[in-house]
């Protein structure tokens, strides 16, 4: 099958490219252009550089595609409060010219896209949360994502479009970034490994679903060959965990004591999000099978391995 993979550069879209070279698909890898010119190294992977945005670059990556993973989002949800147009604009907007250039298409390709089970919802009624879930987001991050939802919908009913949607819990694993604000594991880990006081938001309390990247993709990869009615799918580790429990798993793997502070709580974060994944298990035969000790150990190993201060200062290993 020729996938197109959209955000193929990021966290998630690097492990998504490697295993569906894996699987024998051919892929075609969209993102910005590297700043330093060069591509992940995944062998077998076709790189187009290009911006969604804009008509021409997507035209040229959809050539001859079967199926679309729309992965890219310019905004996080703290961020995305900050100025709720330039979300609109750069991911709702975007994702219509890309929906208007994929019906056009001579065979439309499918479309799976990567929406936000943490965001969505809002503050949650029942725990864990089920799809059907009433969708009242609190950052302009999760509306966008709840509209692009709609308007698969809208262009699935008006022109047949086949499409997925994956609601995705906190991600987490190899690759992820310690400078991002949404790798809240990955942030922490880099603190504990150069002995540094982690931040923590609030009073520590709040919990969240986190999911080992290697499910997140096991999930995906399964969605491909699914053809059932059902278009949305809770993804997530199906139990929740709060911030202060992250930081004590960690402590417990390092063996010693982690320093940290509180900051003023956000008001983008829900106190609670943990999903619902029974319609994943029953209909796709997906469950997570990483549990969160192990995920993190091989974020730590994952840190460590690429970390050179570390490497080249062998006390800090200890």
């Amino acid at each position: 099958m020729n996938i197109l993979v959209l955000g193929a550069r990021g966290f998630i879209g690097k492990h998504l490219c490697s295993a569906l070279v894996a699987a024998n698909h051919r892929v075609r890898g969209f993102d910005l252009q590297p700043v330093n010119g060069n591509w992940p190294d995944i062998p077998g992977v076709e790189w187009t550089a290009g911006n969604l945005d804009h008509v021409s670059d997507v035209m040229t990556a959809l050539d001859k595609i079967d199926l679309v993973f729309h992965l890219i989002s310019t905004t996080i949800p703290q961020t995305s409060n900050e100025n709720p147009l330039l979300d609109l604009q750069q991911n709702v907007g975007a994702t219509l010219k890309l929906l208007e250039l994929v019906i056009k298409q001579p065979r439309k390709p499918r479309f799976i896209f990567l929406s936000s089970g943490g965001t969505i919802y809002g503050i949650p009624h029942i725990i864990p949360i089920p799809e059907e879930h009433p969708t009242d987001p609190l950052s302009a991050y999760g509306i966008a994502k709840l509209a692009i939802e709609k308007y698969l919908a809208l262009y699935g009913y008006l022109y047949k479009l086949d499409y997925s949607i994956l609601r995705l819990a906190n991600p987490y694993g190899e690759f992820q970034s310690h400078l991002s604000s949404q790798g809240v594991i990955a942030a922490f880990v880099h603190k504990a490994l150069h002995h540094k006081p982690v931040e923590i938001w609030g009073d520590g309390s709040i919990v969240r679903d986190y999911l080992y990247i290697g499910d997140v993709i096991s999930a995906m990869i399964t969605l491909i060959d699914y053809d059932g009615p059902e278009k949305i799918f809770n993804i997530g580790g199906g139990k929740g965990h709060s911030i202060l429990e992250l930081l004590s798993v960690i402590k417990e793997l390092f063996q010693h004591d982690i320093a940290y502070y509180h900051l003023e709580s956000r008001a983008c974060d829900v106190p609670i999000n943990v999903l619902d994944i029974k319609r994943a298990a029953s209909i796709l035969g997906w469950k997570p099978t990483t549990p969160l000790h192990a995920g993190i150990k091989r974020v730590i190993d994952y840190q460590r391995s690429v970390d050179y201060s570390l490497n080249d200062n062998p006390s800090k290993n200890k």
